[in-house]
């Protein structure tokens, strides 16, 4: 996994590195694996039931298939 060098632009980056994943993910989701996440804000039949969740932005959510079968070839 390569490693990031920062620019010294302040004393503390001066020796500051990080890990690049590029190698390991995508930038975005496949595409056919994402749903939109439905969010109600707190809201039951249009009354708000919780306070201050509202607002946000748009997210997905990833589905994992976690029963996939592996056939095994003998």
């Amino acid at each position: 996994m390569p490693v990031k060098q920062f620019k010294p632009t302040t004393s503390s980056q001066r020796f500051k590195t990080g890990l690049i994943f590029s190698e390991i993910t995508k930038t975005k989701p496949e595409k056919t694996l994402v749903e939109r996440l439905i969010k109600t804000a707190g809201r039951s039949n249009g009354i708000v039931t919780v306070r201050g969740r509202g607002g946000g932005h748009k997210r997905n959510l990833r589905t994992i298939d976690l029963d996939r079968s592996i056939e095994i070839l003998i």
